[in-house]
């Protein structure tokens, strides 16, 4: 693997990191602040972050199963996008910190594509 390789690697890693954490951070905190959707808003934190452990952190049993679990990350983003585009068609509402997410998670889908991608070339 060469060092251009490796550092593009590395700064794809870094970025799926980030927009990981910023929407699960941007749904645990619009969570809190409304009862309503608290419950569903921290479980789909709490599913970014967990679908983000299972794709880096050593964990044996996902060591080989990382494709899948990118999968995974890529289809709860595009899930969470269209309950979202569900959400505004039937409420008619779509907030500026909805609209910030979702162009986060679609960065986050190209990101994880791209990664997925330089794995297998």
């Amino acid at each position: 693997m060469t060092e251009q390789t490796t550092s593009n690697g590395s700064r794809l890693k870094m970025g799926i990191i980030i927009l990981t954490l910023a929407t699960a951070a941007i749904h645990f905190t619009v969570g809190m602040l409304d009862p309503e959707i608290r419950v569903l808003f921290s479980l789909n934190a709490l599913g970014y972050l967990s679908l983000l452990a299972g794709l880096y952190l050593p964990i044996p049993l996902l060591q080989n199963r990382r494709h899948w679990v990118r999968w995974a990350l890529i289809a709860y983003a595009a899930l969470t996008i269209g309950l979202w585009v569900v959400w505004v068609v039937m409420n008619g509402e779509a907030t500026m910190a909805g609209i910030i997410t979702k162009l986060i998670e679609i960065g986050l889908i190209v990101l994880l594509w791209q990664e997925g991608r330089a794995e297998t070339s």
